[in-house]
């Protein structure tokens, strides 16, 4: 648990280590007045990080231990294909969990006790991926270490999804568009959450509240489509 909590901070530190000095190169000034925020989003971020390693701990030593995950390591286990659709099943599976969640964290007594952590980030920063309360922290990191036990995944592809995980959680917050705009107008983008349609939900609070994919959103009426400040 120790190894996993180490790890995930690390994963957090060098992520948005790494987008921040790019928001520094593409938009200079960006951060210039939000050094206390920035601090407090490291703070915040680095709790849960300890909060994501005790069950990534548990579940790493009950698949090396005992076998009790459905992770598995031999390429033929399961036919090919299925090495494709496993990720699509972690992320929809997650993307499904995070939006009712995330909707609920937006009721007032919820939110004044959770998730208005996350939102005293004004803008959000790439710092701001993992500043979360505790409690809202929890919510986040049974996800993963959960399915592993329900549907079975390569653990390269696992290391895909948490790949994906770290990279959308990181720059959906970055307050500006770092994809190509043929892109998050594409027939695809329209489907795919990223910094645009993220930074429209800090805005406006009550809508947008998906992860990776606009899917919930647009079926529920929550999508407002993407930020014109981001």
């Amino acid at each position: 648990m120790f190894a996993m909590t180490a790890i995930v901070a690390l994963r957090y530190l060098a992520a948005s280590g790494v987008f921040a000095m790019l928001t520094h190169r593409v938009r200079p000034g960006y951060h210039s007045r939000l050094g206390p925020q920035i601090r407090r989003e490291i703070g915040w971020s680095l709790a849960s990080a300890a909060i994501y390693g005790i069950p990534a701990g548990l579940v790493a030593w009950g698949w090396q231990e005992h076998g009790w995950t459905r992770i598995y390591t031999a390429w033929d286990t399961w036919p090919l294909w299925y090495l494709a659709l496993a990720p699509l099943l972690y992320l929809f599976a997650h993307d499904t969990w995070f939006y009712w969640t995330h909707r609920l964290m937006h009721r007032p007594r919820w939110f004044r006790s959770m998730h208005a952590v996350h939102h005293a980030s004004r803008p959000p920063t790439a710092w701001a991926a993992m500043s979360f309360h505790p409690w809202e922290a929890l919510t986040g990191a049974v996800v993963i270490p959960a399915l592993v036990f329900i549907i079975p995944i390569h653990v390269a592809m696992l290391g895909l999804v948490l790949l994906v995980m770290t990279v959308m959680g990181v720059t959906n917050h970055m307050g500006w568009e770092m994809f190509p705009r043929a892109l998050v107008h594409s027939q695809l983008g329209s489907w795919l959450i990223t910094a645009s349609h993220h930074q429209r939900h800090h805005e406006e609070y009550r809508c947008n509240y998906g992860l990776y994919f606009r899917f919930w959103d647009r079926v529920c009426g929550t999508d407002r489509g993407l930020s014109p400040n981001a």
